[in-house]
């Protein structure tokens, strides 16, 4: 199968209303690498995960490491839920460009019938001095007819302030992993393009498997086997004129970290959101891989 050629959208490419052009351009090109592109720091996984993510490096449990690696890395922003952004931003606020994610869960309940509630509102987001807030969508979970209607408030209300919304579209639930599980391509790709069709502004996805074909994915996609970048273009190109961000997932050696930005950023990625990745290691090596992503990314 042919591989959808995937263009990254700039901002004079998408039809945006004037507060949310202002913020996004301040994203891309007033921060970070400047050029477009985005790299942010998310430190939602307290709340996600709770604390198990912070004992591989103790000093990280303090989200002033995670302010300082923003600052000092020049990252485009950082990511945080209400109470983290109340509680710490204030003496960074105007230097770290805050995106804050507005629902959340805990990760101990199963995951069959995945819903993300909100903590917090988009008027919040404006009070706080916010570039962008950040929602979860779960793709395909029983409990998506209201996650959907939650959204579209969220949608009314991000329009009305002007506030770009950032996605995270993420499959979930038993249907998913009877077509073949979370990471196929195939719920990846659906994935993004429902964020695109319920009005996300940036799409933030997983890297689609590449390696390991299921034949449990519904047709074509079942014999579909795009390799590393096709993969990531095929998402992109589904993803329109909303922009595409891919996470790090969990943590990962520094050449595997390393290529993933570069597979991404070569194949449409508007950017990238690496958190564990980045700070489950001390700040001098954070830092230095940090400048390795920047220079991938300046690249582009």
């Amino acid at each position: 199968m042919e591989v959808p050629t995937a263009k990254r959208p700039t901002l004079d490419e998408i039809d945006l209303p004037t507060g949310k052009k202002a913020r996004l351009h301040s994203l891309l090109h007033e921060h970070g690498p400047g050029n477009g592109t985005l790299l942010l720091l998310p430190i939602d996984q307290g709340l996600e995960h709770g604390p198990i993510d912070f004992l591989s490096n103790p000093p990280a449990l303090d989200p002033e490491f995670q302010l300082k690696l923003a600052l000092d890395g020049h990252y485009s922003g950082i990511v945080f839920h209400i109470g983290l952004a109340t509680k710490y931003m204030k003496q960074y606020a105007g230097k770290v460009p805050l995106v804050l994610k507005i629902n959340g869960k805990t990760n101990i309940p199963s995951d069959a019938q995945a819903f993300s509630a909100c903590d917090a509102t988009v008027e919040d987001a404006v009070r706080l001095g916010a570039d962008a807030i950040g929602y979860t969508l779960y793709v395909g979970s029983p409990s998506q007819d209201r996650d959907f209607a939650q959204f579209n408030q969220v949608r009314i209300d991000a329009d009305r302030f002007g506030m770009p919304i950032i996605v995270w579209a993420y499959p979930r639930g038993e249907a998913v992993k009877a077509k073949g599980g979370v990471d196929t391509l195939y719920a990846i790709d659906y994935a993004a393009r429902v964020a695109l069709e319920l009005g996300a502004d940036i799409v933030k996805v997983n890297v689609p498997e590449h390696e390991n074909i299921s034949p449990l994915q519904p047709k074509p996609y079942d014999t579909m086997n795009l390799g590393y970048g096709g993969g990531i273009s095929k998402v992109v190109a589904s993803a329109g004129r909303a922009m595409v961000l891919f996470s790090g997932g969990s943590k990962l050696g520094d050449e595997d970290l390393l290529k993933k930005a570069t597979m991404a950023m070569e194949n449409g990625a508007t950017g990238l959101i690496f958190g564990r990745n980045l700070w489950q290691r001390p700040m001098d090596e954070a830092l230095a891989i940090t400048e390795k992503l920047m220079a991938i990314m300046r690249k582009a």
